[in-house]
Protein backbone atom coordinates (compact mmCIF):
# COMPACT_ATOMS: atom_id res chain seq x y z
CA UNK A 1 0.00 0.00 0.00
CA UNK A 2 1.12 3.58 -0.66
CA UNK A 3 3.25 5.30 2.40
CA UNK A 4 3.72 9.04 1.83
CA UNK A 5 7.18 9.59 3.09
CA UNK A 6 7.77 13.05 5.15
CA UNK A 7 9.34 14.67 8.06
CA UNK A 8 7.08 17.07 10.42
CA UNK A 9 8.96 20.51 10.55
CA UNK A 10 8.36 23.67 12.20
CA UNK A 11 7.05 24.82 9.42
CA UNK A 12 4.72 22.43 8.63
CA UNK A 13 3.55 22.68 12.87
CA UNK A 14 3.25 26.22 12.51
CA UNK A 15 1.07 25.67 9.02
CA UNK A 16 -1.50 23.27 10.99
CA UNK A 17 -1.81 24.88 14.11
CA UNK A 18 -2.64 28.29 11.98
CA UNK A 19 -5.21 26.00 9.89
CA UNK A 20 -7.04 24.75 12.79
CA UNK A 21 -6.96 27.78 14.75
CA UNK A 22 -8.60 29.52 12.06
CA UNK A 23 -11.17 26.56 11.54
CA UNK A 24 -12.37 26.76 14.66
CA UNK A 25 -13.29 30.70 14.27
CA UNK A 26 -14.55 29.74 10.84
CA UNK A 27 -16.73 26.51 11.89
CA UNK A 28 -18.40 28.36 14.68
CA UNK A 29 -18.66 31.89 13.44
CA UNK A 30 -22.53 32.79 13.51
CA UNK A 31 -22.97 35.08 10.11
CA UNK A 32 -25.95 36.07 8.24
CA UNK A 33 -27.72 34.14 5.81
CA UNK A 34 -26.69 36.55 3.18
CA UNK A 35 -23.22 36.32 4.27
CA UNK A 36 -23.03 32.46 4.58
CA UNK A 37 -24.51 32.43 0.96
CA UNK A 38 -22.15 34.68 -0.42
CA UNK A 39 -19.15 33.33 1.17
CA UNK A 40 -19.86 29.87 -0.41
CA UNK A 41 -20.31 31.64 -3.63
CA UNK A 42 -17.04 33.45 -4.01
CA UNK A 43 -15.29 30.17 -3.00
CA UNK A 44 -16.50 28.20 -5.50
CA UNK A 45 -16.00 30.82 -8.40
CA UNK A 46 -12.30 31.34 -7.23
CA UNK A 47 -11.87 27.47 -7.03
CA UNK A 48 -13.43 26.85 -10.92
CA UNK A 49 -11.74 29.98 -12.47
CA UNK A 50 -8.32 29.54 -10.68
CA UNK A 51 -8.46 25.54 -11.32
CA UNK A 52 -8.82 25.67 -14.70
CA UNK A 53 -6.56 29.11 -14.99
CA UNK A 54 -3.90 27.33 -14.31
CA UNK A 55 -4.02 24.63 -16.58
CA UNK A 56 -4.10 27.49 -19.42
CA UNK A 57 -7.31 28.52 -19.30
CA UNK A 58 -8.07 31.88 -21.20
CA UNK A 59 -11.26 33.20 -19.51
CA UNK A 60 -10.88 35.88 -16.45
CA UNK A 61 -12.82 35.66 -13.40
CA UNK A 62 -15.45 37.53 -14.54
CA UNK A 63 -16.32 34.80 -17.94
CA UNK A 64 -15.85 32.61 -15.94
CA UNK A 65 -17.99 33.84 -13.63
CA UNK A 66 -20.87 34.62 -16.09
CA UNK A 67 -20.33 30.82 -17.75
CA UNK A 68 -21.26 29.34 -14.25
CA UNK A 69 -24.25 31.58 -13.98
CA UNK A 70 -25.36 30.47 -17.74
CA UNK A 71 -24.50 33.75 -19.20
CA UNK A 72 -23.05 33.76 -22.95
CA UNK A 73 -19.48 35.10 -23.17
CA UNK A 74 -16.46 35.38 -25.94
CA UNK A 75 -14.12 33.06 -25.69
CA UNK A 76 -12.97 29.95 -26.95
CA UNK A 77 -15.20 26.68 -26.57
CA UNK A 78 -12.61 25.08 -24.98
CA UNK A 79 -12.06 27.11 -22.00
CA UNK A 80 -15.62 27.51 -21.94
CA UNK A 81 -16.29 23.77 -21.37
CA UNK A 82 -13.53 23.39 -19.27
CA UNK A 83 -15.65 25.88 -16.66
CA UNK A 84 -18.63 24.21 -17.05
CA UNK A 85 -17.49 20.88 -16.65
CA UNK A 86 -15.00 21.98 -13.47
CA UNK A 87 -18.09 23.31 -11.91
CA UNK A 88 -20.35 19.88 -12.19
CA UNK A 89 -16.67 18.24 -10.54
CA UNK A 90 -16.33 20.39 -7.66
CA UNK A 91 -20.56 20.16 -6.98
CA UNK A 92 -20.15 16.50 -7.23
CA UNK A 93 -17.18 16.37 -5.28
CA UNK A 94 -19.44 18.42 -2.06
CA UNK A 95 -22.49 16.39 -2.59
CA UNK A 96 -20.55 12.94 -2.35
CA UNK A 97 -18.40 14.15 0.70
CA UNK A 98 -21.73 14.57 2.40
CA UNK A 99 -21.67 10.56 2.94
CA UNK A 100 -18.42 10.39 5.99
CA UNK A 101 -18.61 6.94 6.00
CA UNK A 102 -18.25 6.41 2.16
CA UNK A 103 -15.26 4.49 1.45
CA UNK A 104 -13.41 6.08 -1.83
CA UNK A 105 -13.54 3.89 -4.97
CA UNK A 106 -11.86 3.19 -8.51
CA UNK A 107 -14.88 4.76 -10.07
CA UNK A 108 -15.67 7.71 -8.25
CA UNK A 109 -12.00 8.80 -9.31
CA UNK A 110 -12.87 7.82 -13.05
CA UNK A 111 -16.73 9.84 -12.33
CA UNK A 112 -14.23 12.27 -11.61
CA UNK A 113 -12.32 12.18 -14.54
CA UNK A 114 -15.33 11.86 -16.72
CA UNK A 115 -16.78 15.37 -16.10
CA UNK A 116 -13.69 17.02 -16.03
CA UNK A 117 -13.20 16.29 -19.56
CA UNK A 118 -16.92 15.91 -20.60
CA UNK A 119 -16.82 17.42 -24.52
CA UNK A 120 -13.20 17.48 -24.45
CA UNK A 121 -11.51 14.45 -24.73
CA UNK A 122 -13.52 10.98 -26.93
CA UNK A 123 -16.00 9.19 -25.49
CA UNK A 124 -13.49 6.50 -25.44
CA UNK A 125 -10.86 8.35 -23.20
CA UNK A 126 -13.19 9.37 -20.20
CA UNK A 127 -12.52 7.13 -17.18
CA UNK A 128 -10.29 5.24 -19.00
CA UNK A 129 -6.58 5.07 -17.99
CA UNK A 130 -3.91 5.55 -20.45
CA UNK A 131 -2.91 2.94 -22.14
CA UNK A 132 0.48 5.05 -23.58
CA UNK A 133 3.87 6.49 -21.79
CA UNK A 134 3.54 10.28 -21.63
CA UNK A 135 5.75 12.98 -20.15
CA UNK A 136 4.75 16.23 -18.60
CA UNK A 137 6.52 19.29 -19.92
CA UNK A 138 7.12 22.95 -19.36
CA UNK A 139 3.97 25.08 -20.94
CA UNK A 140 6.81 27.68 -21.98
CA UNK A 141 10.25 25.95 -22.86
CA UNK A 142 8.81 22.42 -23.61
CA UNK A 143 11.26 20.47 -21.61
CA UNK A 144 10.23 17.22 -20.38
CA UNK A 145 9.74 18.36 -16.55
CA UNK A 146 8.62 14.62 -15.55
CA UNK A 147 8.11 11.79 -16.37
CA UNK A 148 5.16 9.54 -15.18
CA UNK A 149 5.53 5.54 -14.34
CA UNK A 150 4.42 3.50 -17.23
CA UNK A 151 0.93 2.28 -18.20
CA UNK A 152 1.24 -0.81 -17.24
CA UNK A 153 2.05 0.16 -13.32
CA UNK A 154 -1.12 2.54 -13.13
CA UNK A 155 -4.08 0.56 -12.20
CA UNK A 156 -1.88 -0.93 -9.29
CA UNK A 157 -0.94 2.27 -8.08
CA UNK A 158 -4.18 3.80 -7.96
CA UNK A 159 -5.27 0.87 -5.93
CA UNK A 160 -2.57 1.42 -3.45
CA UNK A 161 -3.21 4.90 -3.66
CA UNK A 162 -6.88 4.14 -2.75
CA UNK A 163 -6.58 1.60 -0.18
CA UNK A 164 -4.53 4.26 1.30
CA UNK A 165 -6.98 7.20 1.26
CA UNK A 166 -9.86 4.53 2.82
CA UNK A 167 -7.12 3.28 5.37
CA UNK A 168 -8.57 3.47 9.17
CA UNK A 169 -5.83 3.02 12.29
CA UNK A 170 -5.76 5.23 15.35
CA UNK A 171 -2.55 6.92 14.18
CA UNK A 172 -3.72 8.26 10.93
CA UNK A 173 -1.82 11.06 9.46
CA UNK A 174 -3.68 14.70 10.02
CA UNK A 175 -6.30 15.12 7.29
CA UNK A 176 -4.58 18.12 5.59
CA UNK A 177 -1.31 16.55 5.31
CA UNK A 178 -3.08 13.58 3.60
CA UNK A 179 -5.50 15.66 1.57
CA UNK A 180 -1.80 17.22 0.19
CA UNK A 181 -0.27 13.58 -0.24
CA UNK A 182 -2.77 12.35 -1.89
CA UNK A 183 -2.71 15.55 -4.30
CA UNK A 184 0.96 14.93 -5.24
CA UNK A 185 0.69 10.96 -5.84
CA UNK A 186 -2.31 11.54 -7.89
CA UNK A 187 -0.58 13.56 -10.17
CA UNK A 188 2.58 12.25 -10.34
CA UNK A 189 0.81 8.56 -11.28
CA UNK A 190 -0.99 10.43 -13.73
CA UNK A 191 -3.52 8.00 -14.76
CA UNK A 192 -5.24 9.72 -17.42
CA UNK A 193 -4.13 11.35 -20.84
CA UNK A 194 -5.69 14.61 -19.71
CA UNK A 195 -7.06 16.27 -16.85
CA UNK A 196 -5.31 14.83 -14.42
CA UNK A 197 -4.11 18.44 -12.45
CA UNK A 198 -7.92 19.28 -12.23
CA UNK A 199 -9.27 15.59 -10.99
CA UNK A 200 -6.23 15.70 -8.28
CA UNK A 201 -6.89 19.28 -6.96
CA UNK A 202 -10.74 17.95 -6.71
CA UNK A 203 -9.69 14.54 -5.05
CA UNK A 204 -7.78 16.44 -2.74
CA UNK A 205 -10.67 18.59 -1.84
CA UNK A 206 -13.17 15.55 -1.45
CA UNK A 207 -10.34 14.43 1.21
CA UNK A 208 -10.80 17.41 3.01
CA UNK A 209 -14.34 17.78 2.73
CA UNK A 210 -14.59 14.00 3.68
CA UNK A 211 -12.27 14.25 6.84
CA UNK A 212 -14.59 17.42 8.79
CA UNK A 213 -12.43 20.01 7.25
CA UNK A 214 -14.58 21.24 4.38
CA UNK A 215 -14.58 24.24 6.80
CA UNK A 216 -18.19 25.56 5.76
CA UNK A 217 -16.58 25.48 1.96
CA UNK A 218 -15.43 28.93 1.83
CA UNK A 219 -11.57 28.06 0.85
CA UNK A 220 -10.09 27.73 -2.50
CA UNK A 221 -6.82 26.05 -2.31
CA UNK A 222 -6.88 26.49 -6.26
CA UNK A 223 -6.92 30.06 -5.85
CA UNK A 224 -3.21 29.92 -4.08
CA UNK A 225 -1.95 27.36 -6.41
CA UNK A 226 -2.62 29.43 -9.31
CA UNK A 227 -1.38 32.84 -8.01
CA UNK A 228 2.35 31.33 -8.11
CA UNK A 229 1.89 28.92 -10.90
CA UNK A 230 6.10 28.49 -10.99
CA UNK A 231 6.19 27.75 -7.14
CA UNK A 232 3.06 25.04 -7.05
CA UNK A 233 4.74 22.99 -10.28
CA UNK A 234 8.11 23.67 -8.69
CA UNK A 235 7.46 22.60 -5.15
CA UNK A 236 5.44 19.63 -6.99
CA UNK A 237 8.54 18.42 -8.28
CA UNK A 238 10.84 18.96 -5.10
CA UNK A 239 9.34 15.52 -4.48
CA UNK A 240 11.62 14.11 -7.11
CA UNK A 241 14.30 16.14 -6.79
CA UNK A 242 14.10 14.52 -2.76
CA UNK A 243 13.82 11.09 -3.84
CA UNK A 244 10.11 10.78 -2.97
CA UNK A 245 10.16 12.71 0.25
CA UNK A 246 7.33 15.16 0.49
CA UNK A 247 8.00 17.19 2.93
CA UNK A 248 8.90 20.19 0.96
CA UNK A 249 5.71 19.75 -0.82
CA UNK A 250 3.68 19.58 2.25
CA UNK A 251 5.29 22.35 4.03
CA UNK A 252 4.02 24.42 0.60
CA UNK A 253 0.37 23.00 0.86
CA UNK A 254 0.02 23.00 4.16
CA UNK A 255 1.11 26.77 3.79
CA UNK A 256 -1.40 27.73 0.94
CA UNK A 257 -4.69 26.32 3.07
CA UNK A 258 -3.18 28.49 5.84
CA UNK A 259 -3.05 31.53 4.52
CA UNK A 260 -6.24 30.98 2.56
CA UNK A 261 -8.38 30.35 5.89
CA UNK A 262 -6.53 33.08 7.84
CA UNK A 263 -7.83 35.79 4.68
CA UNK A 264 -11.04 34.27 5.44
CA UNK A 265 -11.08 34.31 9.69
CA UNK A 266 -10.14 38.23 8.70
CA UNK A 267 -13.23 38.71 6.61
CA UNK A 268 -15.76 37.17 9.05
CA UNK A 269 -13.89 38.60 12.15
CA UNK A 270 -15.08 41.86 10.33
CA UNK A 271 -18.92 41.15 9.78
CA UNK A 272 -19.66 38.62 12.03
CA UNK A 273 -21.81 39.38 14.99
CA UNK A 274 -20.72 40.27 18.20
CA UNK A 275 -18.95 38.16 20.38
CA UNK A 276 -22.19 37.80 23.37
CA UNK A 277 -23.94 36.89 20.69
CA UNK A 278 -21.52 33.91 19.35
CA UNK A 279 -21.43 32.99 22.43
CA UNK A 280 -25.15 32.67 23.35
CA UNK A 281 -26.24 31.54 20.37
CA UNK A 282 -23.40 28.36 20.60
CA UNK A 283 -21.69 29.30 17.87
CA UNK A 284 -24.57 28.52 15.20
CA UNK A 285 -25.64 30.46 12.21
CA UNK A 286 -28.79 32.94 12.48
CA UNK A 287 -31.73 32.05 10.58
CA UNK A 288 -33.32 35.63 9.88
CA UNK A 289 -36.24 36.36 7.70
CA UNK A 290 -35.35 38.53 4.85
CA UNK A 291 -36.91 41.54 6.22
CA UNK A 292 -34.79 41.09 9.33
CA UNK A 293 -31.90 40.54 6.80
CA UNK A 294 -33.24 43.91 4.91
CA UNK A 295 -32.93 45.91 8.43
CA UNK A 296 -29.73 44.34 9.49
CA UNK A 297 -27.60 45.35 6.16
CA UNK A 298 -29.36 49.12 6.13
CA UNK A 299 -28.08 49.47 9.74
CA UNK A 300 -24.70 48.26 8.68
CA UNK A 301 -24.81 50.48 5.61
CA UNK A 302 -26.11 53.60 6.94
CA UNK A 303 -25.10 53.03 11.12
CA UNK A 304 -28.58 53.15 11.98
CA UNK A 305 -32.81 53.28 11.14
CA UNK A 306 -35.33 55.30 12.33
CA UNK A 307 -39.54 54.64 11.77
CA UNK A 308 -39.47 56.86 9.05
CA UNK A 309 -37.41 54.65 6.77
CA UNK A 310 -39.27 51.86 6.90
CA UNK A 311 -40.85 53.06 3.82
CA UNK A 312 -38.12 53.58 1.88
CA UNK A 313 -36.93 50.06 2.88
CA UNK A 314 -40.54 47.93 3.05
CA UNK A 315 -43.15 50.62 1.15
CA UNK A 316 -45.71 47.84 0.93
CA UNK A 317 -45.09 46.60 4.60
CA UNK A 318 -47.41 47.68 7.08
CA UNK A 319 -45.41 49.82 10.00
CA UNK A 320 -46.73 47.05 12.49
CA UNK A 321 -45.18 44.60 10.69
CA UNK A 322 -41.75 46.27 10.48
CA UNK A 323 -41.69 47.01 14.24
CA UNK A 324 -42.62 43.28 15.02
CA UNK A 325 -39.08 42.18 13.11
CA UNK A 326 -36.82 45.05 14.93
CA UNK A 327 -38.27 43.03 18.03
CA UNK A 328 -37.31 39.64 16.95
CA UNK A 329 -33.44 41.32 16.56
CA UNK A 330 -33.55 43.22 19.07
CA UNK A 331 -34.29 40.13 21.32
CA UNK A 332 -31.75 37.92 19.50
CA UNK A 333 -29.30 40.39 21.03
CA UNK A 334 -28.49 41.72 17.28
CA UNK A 335 -29.35 45.31 17.14
CA UNK A 336 -31.10 47.64 19.79
CA UNK A 337 -32.75 50.26 20.51
CA UNK A 338 -31.36 54.21 21.21
CA UNK A 339 -34.15 56.41 22.53
CA UNK A 340 -38.16 56.28 23.33
CA UNK A 341 -39.94 58.44 21.16
CA UNK A 342 -40.45 58.64 17.55
CA UNK A 343 -36.81 59.75 16.87
CA UNK A 344 -35.40 56.78 18.18
CA UNK A 345 -33.00 54.97 16.61
CA UNK A 346 -32.16 51.03 16.11
CA UNK A 347 -28.61 50.39 16.23
CA UNK A 348 -26.33 47.05 16.13
CA UNK A 349 -25.85 45.76 18.96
Amino acid sequence: MYTPRFTITNKILKNIGLVEACREVIDHAPLLPYYEKEFKKDALVRSIHHGTHIEGNELNFTQAEKVMMGQAVVGRERDIQEVINYRKVMEYVESQSEDLKRQLSEDFIKELHKMTVDKLLSFERRGIYRSTQVVVRNSLSGEVTFTPPQAIAVPFQIQELVSFINEEKEDQIHPVIKSGAVHYEFVRIHPFLDGNGRVGRALSTFILFQEGYDIRRFFSLEEYFDRDAARYYDSLQSVERRHGDLTTWLEYFTEGLAIELSKIKERIEKISVDGKLKERLGGEPLLLSERQLKIVEYIQKTGFLQNQAFKTIFPMVSEDTVLNELKGLMSAGIIKKAGKTKGAKYIMS
